[in-house]
């Protein structure tokens, strides 16, 4: 409601497409902004006490943009400001909102979780744009931003009363900020599966920005008004939540890619649809397909990231799912209204629709799946530390060697397997990852890693996943009959 309204009143009060697209930016860049390090708190520290502060932050935002636009103080530039604040709190709270969705439920009805609160979110787009319609044409826009009040404080009640599950204890010295995000960063750059989702969702979202940025001009140029520009928004929400009901259906017949495919087909020939044709009622049924197909490949994104994520990154994973989605979606939006602005809005609207197309190509060099159980399940360290006196948490760089004793006629596999360990080293926390073999033992090799201090090793250790411990199980089945890995322990001195 918030949105459509900010939307239409600078319409209103500029006519400038470019102007309108920014409201999209300043609710989503927030996202590209804010919403890692929020994934970092919401992963180290008391998720309610984090959701309620934003969501009370945000009731302050949306009070005094209620204040100034009834006072008829609220200009182009206060406007965008305070929705801004609004986008900021909102990417605060979003990451340890959604990674709370799945607490309750099994691993395997996870896909089933998301897309029901997928659904129900898209039905409150389909139906908040379109009450927001109607009281902003009966009343205006200040009481539309008076409601999004009211129903802020609905959202921080349902999580006074049904909390997050609180994370489990650890022994290990707390992340902090700057550290946490790193980790997040390098654990998304190093993971094949997490990486390929976000590329795709990056490309998917920034050319499907062009048709909910540009939705204003649309509506404009149909000659409907406020109610029809929040009808054109509920007929995407209305769609999105008719193909959620099957969606899971649908994903379970035919598949992620088939599915992400055939959704970014449909929105580009919805795009196609509303530059090519001024009749409103085939831009309607339009945007209902498009609402669908958005929903499902973004859904599919989602649920895909959040599956294949551990659970001790898994709200930075979907931090960084929204940095990739939301920023791209941002920046999109200021991109596509400011071409529209200068070569109109049919142009822009074939563009968008080509690189959607061109986007599909992804799915060759970065195919989509779902994390295997044994992929995110952490299990114990099986090595001893074996260490005189442990150092302080925060002491280091601390360089790890392993060493291995091979049987002899073994060196090409064993190399092509140990390299398999290079990711899973550097995706959980080492800097710096590397084999040697010793020039005076042919048949022994060592391998080192680096990790930027003590506490960080120790979270290392116990990120390792069942598949990290089948892939050292399988490497140390090369070594020498009666010999056995070899760990060793160093700590930066000067």
């Amino acid at each position: 409601m918030q949105t459509m309204a900010a939307a239409w009143l600078m319409v209103e009060l500029t006519g400038s497409s470019f102007l309108a697209a920014l409201v999209q930016t300043a609710v989503f860049m927030p996202m590209f902004l804010l919403a890692l390090p929020a994934g970092v708190l919401a992963d180290t520290t008391d998720r309610r006490r984090l959701i309620s502060g934003a969501l009370m932050a945000q009731v302050a935002a949306c009070t005094l943009l209620t204040l100034l636009v009834l006072g008829g103080w609220g200009g182009p530039a206060s406007v965008l400001f305070l929705v801004f604040v609004c986008g900021c709190c909102t990417a605060v709270l979003t990451p340890a909102w959604n990674s709370s969705v799945i607490d309750p439920v099994p691993r395997d009805e996870w896909p089933q979780a998301i897309t029901a609160v997928s659904i129900a979110y898209n039905a409150a787009r389909a139906i908040g744009p379109t009450l927001a319609g109607l009281v902003f044409a009966q009343l205006g826009a200040g009481w539309v931003f008076a409601v999004t009040v009211t129903t802020t404080l609905v959202m921080w009640e349902s999580i006074r009363r049904w909390p997050p599950k609180a994370h489990p204890p650890s022994k290990l010295p707390a992340e902090r900020l700057w550290g946490g995000t790193l980790s997040g960063l390098r654990f998304a750059w190093h993971s094949r599966i997490i990486l390929a989702q976000l590329v795709r969702v990056m490309a998917f979202s920034a050319a499907g920005s062009a048709l909910w940025a540009l939705l204003p001009v649309i509506a404009q140029r149909l000659g409907t008004g406020a109610p029809g520009f929040g009808l054109l928004m509920g007929c995407l929400g209305t769609g999105a939540v008719g193909v959620g009901l099957v969606l899971g259906r649908l994903r379970a017949r035919f598949g992620m890619e088939v599915i992400v495919g055939a959704g970014g087909g449909v929105f580009a020939v919805a795009m196609l649809v509303a530059a090519f044709t001024q009749v409103a009622w085939v831009v309607y049924l339009s945007m209902l397909f498009a609402g669908a197909a958005w929903m499902s490949a973004m859904s599919t994104f989602n649920t895909a990231t959040q599956a294949s994520a551990p659970q001790w990154v898994r709200s930075r994973a979907v931090a960084m799912h929204m940095v990739a989605a939301l920023g791209a979606f941002a920046m999109g939006s200021a991109f596509w209204g400011a071409a529209s602005d200068i070569v109109g809005l049919a142009p822009t609207l074939y563009v968008a629709a080509a690189l959607m197309g061109l986007g599909l190509l992804l799915a060759r060099p970065m195919p989509l799946r779902m994390g295997g159980l044994h992929e995110v399940t952490q299990a114990t360290p099986w090595d001893e530390l074996f260490i005189e006196a442990e150092p302080l948490p925060e002491a280091g760089p601390v360089a790890v060697e392993v060493g291995y004793r091979i049987a002899p006629g073994t060196d090409a596999a064993f190399l092509d397997t140990i390299s398999r360990m290079k990711a899973p080293r550097r995706r959980d926390g080492a800097t710096f990852w590397r084999v040697y073999k010793d020039l005076g033992e042919p048949s022994r090799y060592v391998e080192r890693f680096i990790v930027e201090s003590w506490a960080d090793y120790l979270h290392q250790r116990a990120r390792a996943t069942m598949a990290d411990q089948a892939l050292e199980t399988e490497v140390r089945t090369f070594l020498a009959p009666g010999e056995a890995a070899k760990m060793s322990h160093y700590i930066a001195e000067r």
